[in-house]
C-alpha cells in the first residue's frame, strides 16, 4: 500500500475518529480522501450509486483542489483495503452555514458508497458513523441525508428517522455536461 501524505487529504486525519480504526479490521485503512485516490477507484466507487459521465484524471484532480479550497466544508473519508491499495468505501459530509438557529450549521451526508465485495462488514455503518462524529464536531445541530426508499432500512439502524420529504430540479436531464435549456 502507498503511503499518502498529509498535504495531499482534503483534510487533517485527526477529524476521524480514532476508536474507528480498530473497529474495521487491520486490512483497512481510513482516511481523508487523497487527491490520487482516482488512481484507487474512487471514481469507480461512486457509479455503485448512480450511472455517471467518467471524468478525466485532470477533472478529477481540478475537483478535489476546489473542494479542498473551501475550508471547513467538505469532509469526505475514505476506507482503503490495504492489500489491493483500492477505496472500498467512501462517503461525505459537508457544513452548510445557515441564518436560522442562531446562524448554526447542519452537516449533509452524501454520496455512500460500498464496494459490494466488502458489504456485510459493517463498513457502511462505520463510514456513517464517523461522518457524524466529523459534524458534531463541527458544531452541527443536525446531520442530514437523502436516500432512496430501499435504503431506509439501513440509516434507521444508523439512527436516523424518516422526517419530511425530498424534492428535486434537474437541470440539463441530469447531465453536467447538457446545454442549459429552458421551456
Amino acid at each position: 500500500m502507498v503511503t499518502v501524505s498529509d498535504s495531499e487529504l482534503l483534510f487533517p486525519r485527526s477529524f476521524i475518529p480514532a476508536a474507528l480504526h480498530e473497529r474495521v479490521g487491520p486490512d483497512i485503512e481510513i482516511r481523508p480522501l487523497a487527491e490520487s485516490d482516482y488512481t484507487r477507484g474512487h471514481f469507480q466507487l461512486l457509479t455503485v450509486l448512480t450511472e455517471a459521465p467518467a471524468i478525466s484524471p485532470e477533472r478529477y484532480v481540478e475537483r478535489f483542489r476546489s473542494m479542498k479550497a473551501c475550508k471547513d466544508t467538505y469532509y469526505t473519508v475514505a476506507f482503503i483495503h490495504k492489500p489491493t491499495d483500492k477505496l472500498v468505501a467512501v462517503g461525505t459530509v459537508f457544513i452548510e452555514r445557515k441564518f436560522l438557529r442562531g446562524a448554526g450549521v447542519v452537516g449533509h451526508i452524501e454520496d455512500i458508497a460500498v464496494s459490494s465485495s466488502m458489504q456485510g462488514r459493517r463498513l457502511g455503518l462505520y463510514l456513517i458513523n464517523s461522518l457524524e462524529e466529523i459534524a458534531r464536531s463541527s458544531g452541527c445541530y443536525k446531520v442530514i441525508l437523502d436516500c432512496s426508499k430501499d435504503n431506509i432500512p439501513f440509516y434507521e439502524k444508523c439512527g436516523f428517522q424518516l422526517k419530511e420529504y425530498e424534492m428535486a430540479l434537474y437541470f440539463n436531464n441530469g447531465n453536467p455536461t447538457a446545454p442549459n435549456a429552458r421551456m
